[in-house]
């Protein structure tokens, strides 16, 4: 009898084991990757540019606050902050309150889908399911139903009375030591808000360098801002995988990206150019699935220098 039951039983013990790792440590392992990324002109000094990603805020999580509130330690030139700040709608105050240092630098933002929505009970294999059907968010899905609205106003009117940037479906410039940093923007294309129309034409003559931001790295948004020329997409949204496989990596991007590029600096080619790509893992993930594995969260700090010549 003993044997009959010793594998089933092993399996769960390593099971529980694995749970409590993902949920009780690895979700609040917080890292800092860092990347450099050539796509500064000749003779411009470097810029520091912090990302920050996927808070998915929710009551209490003080370590996590604390995290956030040390980055400011780093001293970047600039923030970008790429979405998805809430997973609580109670999350506003404990949101601002743990960016209040790094909203002393300059910055800008966009939102993604949960700062718009409230997330709702999800089983995960799901995210498998419409993979293998080609759909991602309402791209291809029906409109999410009786869903919960995040206060996202109160979010963005604490954003701009700080002074960073609102680039939903637009653009802005920032002024770093004299240069002119231009940054265009799109809203989430997860959920279908993203207006290319209203900031298409590329880059700025000018400006010293423009980049491109989004919440979601879905491939026509890519495409869009490489074939107009931006040298740099920063994006997050796929929480690198979230739950990965050890020496294999990531099974889902949430979004039509492939997993290879699912987090970290990679390159985007579309209509004979090629721009980089940076994707966060982000720091959080959504309130009903606090499980991180083999994806530790993160923010990024890059280091923007000069091309090669």
């Amino acid at each position: 009898m003993r044997a009959r039951y010793a594998v089933p039983l092993g399996i769960t013990a390593v099971a529980a084991a694995g749970l409590v790792y993902s949920a009780g440590f690895e979700t609040r392992s917080f890292r800092l990757r860092r990347v450099t990324v050539p796509v500064l002109p000749a003779g411009m000094r470097p810029l520091r540019v912090l990302q920050v990603s996927d808070i998915h805020m929710v009551g209490g999580q003080y370590k996590k606050q604390r995290w956030l509130r040390s980055l400011a330690g780093l001293r970047p030139d600039f923030v970008i902050n790429t979405g998805d700040n809430l997973s609580d709608p109670e999350g506003v105050p404990e949101v601002l309150d743990a960016l209040g240092p790094l909203m002393e630098f300059p910055g800008a933002y966009v939102f993604g889908s949960n700062d718009y929505y409230g997330p709702k009970p999800r089983n995960p294999a799901r995210y498998l399911l419409e993979k293998t059907q080609g759909k991602h968010g309402l791209n291809g899905n029906p409109p999410a139903v009786d869903v919960i609205h995040n206060p996202w106003e109160e979010l963005r009117d604490g954003f701009d009375t700080a002074g960073w940037l609102n680039l939903t479906n637009t653009r802005g410039v920032l002024k770093i030591d004299g240069m002119s940093v231009e940054l265009t923007g799109l809203d989430d294309p997860h959920i279908k808000r993203d207006r290319y129309q209203q900031v298409a034409g590329g880059p700025s003559k000018t400006a010293d360098v423009s980049l491109a931001v989004v919440h979601a790295p879905y491939l026509r948004v890519l495409d869009a801002f490489t074939a107009d020329a931006y040298p740099l997409t920063l994006a997050g949204h796929t929480h690198g995988g979230q739950l990965c496989i050890p020496f294999y990596g990531a099974l889902v991007t949430n979004c039509d990206l492939d997993t290879d590029r699912v987090k970290g600096l990679s390159t985007h080619t579309a209509e004979g150019r090629t721009s980089y790509l940076h994707v966060s893992a982000g720091c959080g993930a959504n309130r009903y699935t606090p499980v991180r594995f083999a994806c530790p969260p993160e923010a990024t700090l890059l280091t923007l220098t000069p091309r090669e010549a």
